[in-house]
Formats: C-alpha cells, sequence, structure tokens
C-alpha cells in the first residue's frame, strides 16, 4: 500500500499548535513513511520542525495576498490523497479548498466556531469527544490513523538548552517556578498582582524563586509583578522559543491561565498548575496529565474576548494557588 500525502493545516496559536500534536502524532504512527506536510504560520515553524512529526513545513503569511497565492499554487503542485483542516477557520479550509484537493476532511458546524465553514469539506466530522486534542484526533480518525491520538516527544535544540543553562547559572537558579500572567485576552488571566503575592509565598514558603514569562505586548505583566513582589526578586523572560522551551523543561513547575505556553510547558513533562475561568478545561486544560486545574465552581464558558479580567478568575485565591503548588511539588503542606 502507498503511504499517502497529507496536507495538516493548524496555522496558530502555540497552545492550538501544541494540542495538534498527538493527532498528528497518530497519523505518523500510522504512516510511517506518509508524506506529512504541515501548513503553519512562520512564527512557529521552529516548533512544528522541533515535533519530528512533519516531513515538511510549509509557512503561510495569511495576512499577505502575495503569501496566500504562492501557497494556493505550491498546493495545486502536488498530488494529495487528503487535507485535514485542524484549525477550522475560513482562511485555513479555504486553502485546501482553492489548493484543489479532492478529499478534504474538517470539523461538523456542532465543533466549527465561524459559521459556514463546514461547507468547505468533504468530509464533516462531528465529535463525540469533549477535549479539542480529542477531537482533533477524530480527524485523524477519518484520514485513516490506526489510533486518534499518539505520543510525541519535542527536540530542544542543544544550543538552546546550553544558552538556558549557562543563563539560569549566572543568575544561581538550580530550582525554580515559572509564572505565565499573559494569555491572548486578557479576560482568561489571573490579575498580576496576584501572581505578585504568589511570587512573594513561594519565595518565603518554598525558598523557590519565580521566572516570569511574558510575550511581545506583555512587558506590563512583568512590570506590575515586580513592582508588587517587594523582596521576591522575579526575573524576567521573553526571550525566543528555543530557549523558553529548555526554560520550562526545567522548572520545578509552571503556573499559568490557559495559554499556550502552559500548554507548552506540560508537553514537556513539566508539572503545572493551571488556573481556569472563561475558557473551559474540560476542553482546552492539561491533556491527560496529573496537572491541577483551579476553577470557580460557578464559571461558565465564554469567548468574550476583553480587556478587563472575568469575575471567575477573582474568585481564584492566591492561598489556594499557592497549596496547590506544594501539592504539585510534592512538599510537605
Amino acid at each position: 500500500m502507498t503511504e499517502p500525502r497529507l496536507l495538516v493545516l493548524r496555522l496558530s496559536s502555540l497552545g492550538d499548535i501544541v494540542h495538534t500534536f498527538p493527532a498528528v502524532a497518530a497519523l505518523r504512527e500510522t504512516f510511517p513513511s506518509g508524506q506529512i506536510v504541515w501548513l503553519t504560520h512562520p512564527r512557529w515553524k521552529f516548533l512544528v520542525e522541533n515535533s519530528g512529526l512533519a516531513s515538511e513545513v510549509w509557512t503561510l503569511e495569511s495576512r499577505s495576498t502575495a503569501s496566500l497565492r504562492e501557497t494556493i499554487r505550491a498546493i495545486r503542485n502536488l498530488n494529495w490523497d487528503a487535507a485535514i483542516d485542524y484549525q477550522g477557520l475560513w482562511k485555513s479550509a479555504g486553502l485546501a479548498f482553492f489548493g484543489g484537493l479532492r478529499r478534504r476532511i474538517g470539523f461538523s458546524s456542532e465543533t466549527i466556531r465561524e459559521f459556514g465553514v463546514p461547507i468547505l469539506y468533504t468530509d464533516r466530522v462531528r465529535c463525540a469527544t469533549t477535549h479539542i486534542a480529542d477531537q482533533n484526533g477524530e480527524l485523524s480518525s477519518r484520514a485513516g490513523s490506526r489510533n486518534p491520538v499518539a505520543a510525541f516527544r519535542l527536540h530542544i535544540p542543544q544550543e538552546d538548552e546550553g544558552h538556558m543553562q549557562s543563563h539560569l547559572k549566572k543568575l544561581g537558579l538550580d530550582r525554580y517556578v515559572v509564572l505565565s500572567p499573559g494569555g491572548g485576552w486578557r479576560s482568561k488571566c489571573w490579575p498580576p498582582e496576584r501572581f505578585a503575592k504568589l511570587c512573594r509565598m513561594i519565595r518565603d514558603s518554598l525558598g523557590l524563586r519565580c521566572v516570569v514569562n511574558y510575550g511581545p505586548g506583555e512587558d506590563d505583566l512583568f512590570l506590575a509583578i515586580r513592582e508588587c513582589s517587594e523582596d521576591a526578586d522575579p526575573v524576567p523572560y521573553n526571550g525566543p522559543l528555543g530557549t523558553l522551551m529548555a526554560l520550562l523543561r526545567n522548572a520545578a513547575c509552571i503556573v499559568g491561565g490557559d495559554t499556550g505556553p502552559l500548554h507548552l510547558a506540560i508537553a514537556l513533562g513539566t508539572r503545572a498548575v493551571a488556573l481556569f475561568g472563561p475558557t473551559d478545561p474540560a476542553r482546552n486544560g492539561p491533556y491527560r496529565t496529573d496537572d491541577i486545574v483551579l476553577r470557580a465552581p460557578d464559571a461558565v464558558r465564554t469567548h468574550s474576548r476583553v480587556d478587563q479580567t472575568h469575575p471567575s478568575m477573582l474568585q481564584i485565591q492566591v492561598e489556594e494557588v499557592l497549596d496547590a503548588v506544594r501539592r504539585r511539588l510534592g512538599s510537605a503542606a
């Protein structure tokens, strides 16, 4: 039997790509010699390449007409067995459609957020599972994988690992906790003042310093944490993805909301305490781990992207987060 050529569509973002890895790993497990071409945003090429799951990684600037034309032309130049759209948006579904693929696998209207997208698919999968990683796996099953999901391993380049180890050594950091206060839209983020208090309490009760990871446009989060953390002396980090992966893998624990670095850390095997509110951990939370999820009992799922912290996030108290960190680290109560 000839191994297939499959086009994987998952353009962004960090956490969503991490939650797509198990499904693509199942394809790779079933088709070890198959051609799996993953189309993503240039920002995430490094991450996809270091999963080792794709035969090739193509990049696309979806806001560039020239990039769209070039990508569709490249798709049309090859013969494909199927496209699998794990993104589920007009922009991703349209690439397979205008690329001329005869078989286009995607989610049905019950799962997809943008109205009307499934009209562009030939195979519309109505999901029976809840977690997004498992739902992605249902698409892989439709494409012919023996299992919906499979294990995967992220590779960290030796240069990035060495650079981070040298950096940590200079700072005198052997064991530390990473705090990830960002999250794309601020309504699902825990307030920086509470992260600052947590930073102080971790230093006082556990004897560990915290490293605050923040991304582009989130400088204000670190500044607010540093200003309120008194003598806890948090360490800032906002560097490239390779050294971030090394930082996360070597951390004793990570505390964060529904954010890419949290999911990346979990994929790297780091213990986690996840803080959830307007997004549902049953769908977007830590995937098949022993990690601790904190969420208000009356929290309701919503994707209203506002700049104000959602009330359900404010119900999570610093003391219960510290207790969760202590339990996750296996420390004495």
